[in-house]
């Protein structure tokens, strides 16, 4: 069994050597109510259609965009010289004009977050292959593959996460994103699972060291910092299998960002035949949950590998958070069913149900067809 460091067996902080920093860049401050939509890497790169986005901001009280800085193929969505970046920038989707493009945004009064896809990064894996998760059916050195074909950065390779605290930086300090927003940082989970292999097995363990580090080298630059977790660590207090527990991420970011999609709850679960037809309950009991426990003290349990491990050295106690450091991420597209204004209200009403005031809604498509709806049907002016 993977042996647990000393420092974390009584839940202490987690100690990273820190370089010295420049001077922070300050960052916008975060509006509060906050209320965002997500643009892809392919369409900042688009002018015609970002522009329609930028309008529907404008025009609603849609406060916030969350823009692609590195999306799933592990490309890089703005120009760079920086040496350790150049070699990754988009040669399909991106921004030349990233960072008039934020100026222009800044000057409407609209936040930036830039978004990083992690530890899904078949391109950083097609050139180190050493940093992958591995195959063990595959011969000595052949990346583990999902269902989709794409490859993984083991979390535990760390000279990738210094690959990572760089784009960071460059991002807020040269483009002027004022937040980061960090998805996929996590282990995979759709795949042949059996055959992948880790360098650490204790995924929960791996996640948070890589966390921790990443809240030591990028927050003394002065950005805000937020991170995307499945759905169901709001209710789930083992770490799905993926590593990822909202009790150890909450030290570690300003804003914690669960993706409570109702289409992607399992059958039955809150007894309901489909989920999916309910979005304002299976909002509500997600982010109510959430909001429990982020304001409790309590005794929390470390897992080993997705299972509790008895022992008092695998406890820790946690300190109370402010409920405002959540911000769910909520469904404006069609799976299971087509969605329209009504699952927009159901899902706005369920989030503010559970004291919360700030919300982004995805869109893979960027369209917002429902969005746009519920808007022009003059609800929330």
């Amino acid at each position: 069994m993977y042996a647990v460091p000393s420092e974390w067996q009584l839940g202490g902080s987690i100690p990273v050597q820190v370089e010295a920093e420049a001077p922070p860049v300050r960052s916008r401050e975060t509006p509060v109510p906050l209320y965002g939509i997500y643009m892809s890497q392919c369409v900042v790169g688009t002018p015609s259609f970002r522009d329609k986005l930028v309008a529907l901001i404008d025009e609603t009280p849609l406060n916030a965009v969350v823009i692609d800085i590195k999306d799933y193929t592990g490309r890089i969505s703005f120009q760079t010289d920086n040496p350790v970046l150049a070699d990754s920038v988009s040669t399909a989707c991106g921004a030349r004009d990233m960072k008039s493009f934020i100026a222009l945004l800044h000057e409407k009064d609209i936040y930036v977050i830039g978004r990083i896809t992690v530890f899904q990064d078949p391109y950083y894996t097609a050139k180190h292959p050493e940093a992958a998760v591995q195959s063990a059916s595959l011969r000595p050195g052949e990346p583990w593959r999902d269902h989709k074909g794409l490859s993984f950065i083991d979390v535990s390779h760390r000279p990738y996460w210094e690959y990572v605290v760089e784009l960071s930086k460059v991002a807020h300090t040269e483009f002027g994103f004022d937040e980061l927003n960090y998805d996929y940082i996590r282990y995979p989970s759709d795949g042949p699972m059996s055959d992948a292999r880790y360098v650490n097995p204790n995924k929960a363990e791996a996640v948070e060291l890589f966390w921790a580090y990443l809240h030591e080298r990028v927050k003394p630059v002065g950005v805000t910092m937020s991170a995307d977790l499945f759905g169901m660590t709001t209710t789930n207090t083992d770490d799905l299998n993926i590593g990822q527990q909202l009790e150890r991420a909450l030290p570690h970011f300003d804003y914690i960002m669960p993706m409570v999609y109702p289409s992607h709850y399992p059958k039955n679960y809150l007894n309901l035949a489909d989920p999916n037809m309910d979005p304002r309950g299976v909002v509500f009991h997600a982010m109510s949950e959430a909001a429990r426990r982020v304001v409790a003290t309590t005794t929390v349990v470390r897992t080993l590998g997705g299972e509790s491990v008895p022992g008092a050295e695998n406890l820790f106690t946690k300190s109370s958070f402010p409920t405002s450091v959540l911000r769910p991420w909520l469904q404006d597209f069609d799976y299971g069913k087509d969605y329209t204004a009504a699952d927009i209200d159901a899902q706005i009403q369920a989030t503010r149900e559970a004291g919360l005031t700030s919300w982004v809604f995805w869109d893979a498509g960027n369209k917002y067809e429902a969005l746009r709806d519920y808007y022009a049907r003059g609800v929330d002016r």
